[in-house]
């Protein structure tokens, strides 16, 4: 019996090592680069320079809707094809450009884990331009949500506790232990909560609290609507720093407001500006209502920054990096 075990050890170990010492079918890999929201766009110098590179550069560097300020959606580190070796493959985020048959394709883990690989190509200068252009949104949508895996993953590292929002929403969300829960402005019954982080410059915050589905009809205003609800809201929790005053929406600026899917659910997505009626205090919020029809309600989380005088895309995007990890019950 003992040699019969040792001879099948034997046999499974030889059969499932490959020469490289990895698993059968387990490709072993080395850990990706990079800061978030950075991309490597891997294309020729040639390319770079003239039109092909204008096209790039005018989907991966568009503004981000909501913010005060013009922000590119990614920091872009062009990379020619010739030196694309060694380190360089471990970039996270990949665009790849080149000249050849006209196709678009996806890939994940190739080179590095995490990792994704958006490869465009085209004959001449004409076809990869149109590739790009016609493959924006999945372009773009394919690295950020690359990015938000890996924020994600980074935040899984060191969770906070959530059981008082999992009780009260039965829901369950993922934030860093440098979030604290502030929920002295709330009653329990209003299950209504408040999470926030302080940084270098002022703070970031996210609410979680749920409606009746009946609240938004959406052959009405949609826009109407959302400011209304954010708007009682801010005047019901979030106070100013007199008294009176009371966080509210911007309304020098319309918010955008898009469908999505979060936790495989219809979600509304607005971006937009909040400020301080009569107090010089403003900046960017997120708010997504994820449709929650089994329980007749919609759950909507909020995040909103407040850092004046530097760069808020990266805020933004923890906060939406926060509330996209959330699973209802």
């Amino acid at each position: 019996m003992r040699k019969l075990i040792l001879l099948v050890v034997i046999v499974a170990t030889t059969f499932s090592c490959g020469n490289d010492g990895s698993s059968a079918g387990i490709k072993i890999l080395p850990d990706s680069a990079g800061p978030v929201n950075k991309i490597a766009i891997v294309v020729d110098n040639e390319l770079w320079k003239n039109t092909v590179g204008e096209t790039i550069r005018s989907v991966m560097a568009q503004s981000i809707d909501g913010l005060p300020q013009p922000e590119p959606i990614f920091s872009l580190n062009q990379i020619p094809t010739q030196v694309f070796t060694g380190f360089a493959k471990q970039s996270r985020s990949i665009l790849k450009v080149e000249q050849g048959e006209a196709s678009f394709k996806i890939e994940r883990d190739v080179h590095a884990r995490p990792q994704k690989i958006v490869t465009v190509s085209g004959k001449d200068i004409a076809e990869i331009k149109a590739q790009i252009t016609n493959n924006a949104d999945n372009i773009v949508e394919a690295l950020k949500a690359e990015e938000i895996r890996y924020k994600q993953m980074q935040m899984s590292k060191s969770l906070s506790g959530t059981k008082d929002i999992q009780e009260s929403l039965g829901l369950k969300v993922k934030f860093p232990s440098y979030y604290r829960v502030t929920n002295t402005v709330a009653k329990p019954e209003d299950k209504f909560h408040w999470i926030k982080r302080d940084i270098q410059t002022g703070y970031t915050n996210v609410l979680f609290y749920e409606l009746p589905l009946n609240a938004i009809k959406k052959d009405d205003s949609l826009v109407s609507q959302i400011i209304k609800i954010r708007d009682s809201i801010g005047k019901k929790y979030i106070s100013g720093p007199v008294d009176g005053s009371y966080m509210a929406t911007e309304m020098a600026y319309a918010p955008h407001v898009y469908e999505t899917i979060i936790d495989n659910k219809p979600t509304i997505e607005v971006k937009g500006l909040w400020d301080v009626k009569n107090q010089f205090m403003s900046g960017p919020f997120i708010m997504y209502l994820i449709e929650d029809k089994v329980n007749n309600r919609y759950v909507v989380a909020e995040g909103f920054a407040y850092a004046p005088s530097v760069s808020k895309r990266n805020y933004v995007f923890e906060l939406e990096s926060i509330i996209k990890s959330i699973r209802i019950n």
